[in-house]
């Protein structure tokens, strides 16, 4: 139930993910049999992990200018399954909001449900990562303190933006606030409309007879 889908539970259920990486990327069911809140969210949550460590390694200066190309190449594709599974918690939020009744004075959420939890998702990760810069051995203690502050200012971000998703889902479950679906339309994946990928396509078409 949508009342049931709280920040608090999708905050402890995206660290409970990054306590042992491995075991969820092994695990996310990658099909699209599973259509439930909770499947959507493993999916996104498992490609903001996976472009967290492709955005590391894509700004190595170390390395063949061909493996920083394969890089942003994973990179388009994670960024695109991650935008595919924020429509699809979307869907399942609408589709379980749909017996309830909109009042007239209802206000529209310029930003979905499926996009806060996005953003919950990528703030889990810099959390995370900044929680393991403050044990780092190898430093110097100005490096810790720095990363004691903004990590105390991260927890704080998550927190907010969490209130102010129940707030919207509360909202949403009374009537009062609703959100849509708009698609994202990534127009650098689509060689119809990226006119560098239409131009190879072009060029690499056989020439017609006369």
């Amino acid at each position: 139930m949508v009342e049931q889908l709280q920040a608090i539970a999708i905050m402890e259920f995206h660290d409970e993910a990054l306590r042992d990486v491995a075991r969820t990327l092994r695990n996310v069911d990658d099909s699209n049999d599973d259509n439930s809140v909770w499947h959507w969210t493993a999916r996104n949550h498992r490609y903001n992990i996976l472009l967290w460590h492709e955005e590391d390694k894509a700004r190595r200066r170390d390395v063949p200018a061909e493996e920083i190309a394969q890089s942003k190449r994973l990179i388009d594709g994670c960024n695109q399954h991650r935008n595919d599974a924020v429509e699809a918690i979307d869907e399942c939020i609408l589709l379980m909001l749909g017996s309830i009744a909109r009042q007239a004075s209802a206000r529209l959420s310029s930003e979905t449900a499926g996009a806060m939890i996005d953003r919950l998702s990528i703030l889990s990760l810099k959390i995370f990562h900044m929680d393991e810069q403050t044990r780092r051995g190898d430093v110097d203690v100005s490096h810790v303190e720095r990363c004691r502050g903004k990590l105390l200012r991260l927890v704080v971000q998550r927190n907010d933006l969490g209130h102010c998703f129940d707030r919207l889902m509360q909202e949403a479950f009374e009537g009062c606030a609703y959100f849509k679906v708009y698609r994202q339309f990534k127009m650098y994946n689509d060689a119809t409309l990226n006119p560098y990928l239409d131009a190879q396509q072009t060029s690499a078409a056989p020439a017609r007879r006369a």
